[in-house]
């Protein structure tokens, strides 16, 4: 059955005002500080993923919620722009659009975040019809969207039982718990796609070669994301890399995120693995070089040029 939808995810949406400067840390005892300059803009691990993916002509649908104010306006026109389906984001009264704050020194960030609505989806906001009708579906923010928590296996389910492919990003666990049910939905994914830290703390390992091999035994094809110094994945009893391409950086925001949706976007067109690492590290080489998430992404005649 030909599917009508490329990619299918639960949008953890928020908006991101970054702060950016050379020192960003915060000092109480009513000091103020200075800092080099600010945007605000759409965040969110899944929106930001989404929209790289539909300007590589990725069919898009993003499932969430947002207030009635101007955040929700802003990410939906956002999201909108890059050519994602909107439809089932839907506007929420008596709630307010989630924000998370950025205090952004270039090659690093502190974030602190109000949910809002990031975690405002429940099971029946996500229609069965649209699990049947799409080729991938994933899961980001796993720690963060919290409410359809119990759900996730049985949407995987529907999903996969009309041929969908299934990822997963963790993304940072708030509590550094690292568990709330993720091992149990580990052999249900077929790409797991953490970055260093995550894939340590999920696997319980000191270090990244352990950590893979512990993955591994869960999730067939395993990619951890290593910022500059690239990516690397494990997959049909193979180790591939790949390097990040020589930027200037304007901050880090979403690089992981425009990474993930290169991987699919390869993944889904049938290219083999190196290639779909390759492809991710142009993707969040490219997110790096303006701030914010989603102004550097590249377009898929762009991608072109770099392939070759």
């Amino acid at each position: 059955m030909k599917k009508s939808i490329d990619l299918l995810a639960i949008g953890d949406l928020c908006a991101d005002l970054v702060l950016s400067g050379k020192d960003v840390t915060p000092e109480f005892g009513q000091k103020e500080k200075l800092v080099d300059g600010y945007i605000l803009e759409m965040g969110g691990s899944t929106p930001i993923l989404a929209c790289q993916a539909a300007k590589l002509g990725l069919n898009t649908v993003l499932i969430g919620k947002v207030g009635r104010d101007a955040f929700g306006e802003l990410i939906r026109d956002t999201l909108k722009e890059a050519g994602v389906n909107v439809r089932y984001i839907t506007k929420t009264s008596g709630a307010e659009t989630g924000l998370t704050v950025m205090l952004n020194t270039g090659s690093d960030r502190a974030m602190m975040t109000c949910l809002g609505l990031i975690d405002g989806v429940a099971r029946a906001d996500v229609p069965d019809h649209l699990l049947r009708s799409t080729r991938h579906f994933h899961i980001g923010s796993y720690f963060l969207i919290k409410r359809v928590r119990p759900d996730w296996k049985e949407m995987v389910r529907v999903a996969k039982k009309s041929g969908a492919t299934i990822s997963l990003d963790p993304n940072w666990d708030p509590e550094e718990k690292w568990d709330s049910g993720i091992r149990e939905i580990l052999p249900d994914i077929d790409i797991f796609l953490p970055n260093t830290n995550e894939a340590l703390g999920v696997s319980g390992a000191k270090d990244l070669e352990s950590a893979a091999k512990e993955l591994r035994q869960y999730v067939p094809i395993v990619v951890v994301k290593m910022a500059e110094q690239g990516a690397l994945a494990f997959a049909h009893g193979r180790k591939f890399q790949a390097p990040s391409l020589k930027v200037e950086v304007a901050d880090t925001v979403g690089a992981g995120d425009s990474f993930d949706a290169g991987f699919l976007w390869g993944f889904l067109n049938g290219k083999p693995i190196s290639e779909c690492l390759k492809i991710g590290c142009i993707c969040g080489s490219r997110n790096v070089t303006a701030p914010g998430g989603t102004r550097g992404q590249i377009w898929r005649k762009d991608l072109k040029k770099y392939l070759k």
